[in-house]
């Protein structure tokens, strides 16, 4: 798909070394949530190349078995546990199922995750968005990461946080349920990473910007928006992967950082205008 001059500005392509993500991963058991669509299915098209174990989790099962039959074409093996991460017993159901289908894992992907914008008053009688978007982005992939602690510490292997780049950022107007599940599951991460190095397990995350995606479909506002490729955002998690960095992020997202940290009193009356203004244009 062409890229914009703008997308080709923030989301330039980047270099990738296949021999060390090859020596990184190659022989090893990988396990993928929300590998079913978007960068979740690009992540585990790029790994089928490099003789793995691919265990995916996804809801969607037909699209899980044509992803499988893929894999396996490109000569990996491939496991599927189809889970609704939104209840908490197909969670517990898919650590049994990783149970019986390994006892060794060596990267952990966290990838599944559920968007949602909407406004606080479109919120009062909708306790179920947060509900279901902290299951998703917040205790299903705590829960999955505390039973296979062990078997992550037995190989020394990695955890990949796949965050966004608002965790990072001041909060944002109708973003409280995303925003507020995507960095509750980074301080989890990041207040484990010191207890995880003793035990030899790597954490990394990666803050992503936009990506086009399945999940952002239905916001009709990024339509028009520069945005990632899913492919970009799959080569940037490989590398992260074999890197003896700890985080990835956009190399301009610096420059939104310092406004956050000097800017806070104007971003809070840019977003108060910019709802008024929401407001005004709907009556």
């Amino acid at each position: 798909m062409a890229k914009t001059f703008i997308e080709q500005l923030l989301f330039p392509d980047m270099a990738f070394d296949s021999i060390k993500l090859q020596k990184t991963i190659s022989g090893k058991t990988i396990v993928i949530t929300g590998a079913s669509y978007g960068i979740g299915e690009q992540l585990t098209l790029l790994f089928s190349n490099y003789d793995v174990h691919l265990i995916l989790i996804a809801r969607t099962a037909e699209k899980l078995n044509t992803i499988a039959d893929i894999v396996r074409k490109n000569g990996s093996k491939c496991s599927l546990i189809t889970a609704d991460f939104y209840q908490e017993t197909e969670v517990d159901r898919a650590v049994n199922e990783l149970n019986v289908l390994t006892d060794t894992i060596d990267v952990f992907v966290s990838n599944a995750g559920k968007s949602i914008m909407r406004s606080l008053e479109n919120s009062l009688s909708r306790f179920h968005d947060f509900t279901r978007t902290n299951s998703i982005n917040y205790l299903a992939p705590i829960k999955i990461i505390l039973a296979i602690t062990p078997l992550l510490k037995a190989s020394h292997g990695h955890i990949i946080n796949v965050s966004a780049i608002n965790v990072l950022l001041l909060p944002a107007p109708k973003w409280a349920a995303y925003q507020a599940s995507k960095t509750a599951f980074d301080q989890w991460i990041r207040c484990n990473t010191a207890e995880w190095k003793i035990m030899k397990i790597k954490a990394k995350t990666i803050y992503l910007p936009l990506v086009k995606t399945k999940m952002i479909a239905p916001n009709k506002k990024y339509k028009n928006y520069p945005a990632m490729q899913p492919e970009q955002a799959a080569f940037r998690i490989a590398k992260l992967l074999y890197s003896s960095k700890t985080r990835s992020k956009p190399w301009w997202l610096i420059f939104p950082q310092l406004g956050s940290f000097f800017g806070e009193k104007i971003w809070e009356k840019i977003s108060f205008f910019s709802l008024k203004k929401d407001d005004e244009s709907s009556i």
